[in-house]
Parts: C-alpha cells; sequence; structure tokens
C-alpha cells in the first residue's frame, strides 16, 4: 500500500509512480511518501521482506524502482527510510519521519 500525506504535486505523483511496481511485488510492504519542504521528499518502506538484508542492498533495491524518474525529481528526494516492522520502533530515522521538526524551507 502506497499512501502520500499532504498535498500531492507532480515530483509526489512521480515517486508515487515508480514506487507502484515495487508496491505490486511486496504487497505486504507499507510505503509512505511525503513533502518534508518545498525541496525535499521523505520515502519510507516497511516491509517484512528487508529482513536478512543489509542497508545497501535494500537500498539498491529500492533505487532501481526510482532510478527512472527524471533529475530533478531524483534531487528532491532526501530521505529514503528502509525498515523491517521489527526496526520501526528502534529507528531513530523514524521518529523524524513519524514527527518531523518543522523545515524552514
Amino acid at each position: 500500500m502506497i499512501r502520500i500525506r499532504g498535498e500531492v504535486d507532480h515530483a509526489l505523483q512521480a515517486v508515487e509512480e515508480a514506487l507502484q511496481r515495487y508496491d505490486e511485488q511486496h504487497p505486504s510492504a507499507e510505503i509512505v511518501v511525503y513533502r518534508y519542504s518545498s525541496v525535499s521528499i521523505r520515502i519510507r518502506i516497511v516491509d517484512a521482506d528487508f529482513a536478512g538484508i543489509d542497508a545497501g542492498d535494500r537500498f539498491d533495491t529500492v533505487w532501481s524502482f526510482l532510478e527512472h524518474l527524471p533529475e530533478d525529481v531524483q534531487s528532491e528526494i532526501s530521505l529514503v527510510l528502509l525498515l523491517t516492522p521489527h526496526e520501526v520502533s528502534r529507528s531513530f530515522a523514524n521518529q523524524e519521519f513519524e514527527d518531523p521538526v518543522p523545515s524552514r524551507l
């Protein structure tokens, strides 16, 4: 399931469309995308399929779905948080994702 928080703009829509294939291949994954600021998009994927996979390999897998986005959209992606359900409660970055410090931009 892909969820977009806040107002949808062109870049967020493009990210959502790019992650649609990932979502289809990983139906139990929870994907959240939101605009943190006018120049920053954050992505969080919580997926049990990440268990046993190191952070770099997780990133490579997910980035393969995002790498075809236009360069201007890619440059706005500032956080890609990839967690198993077990890691969510222990992740400092997840706390920032859940309750972000307001952007000054």
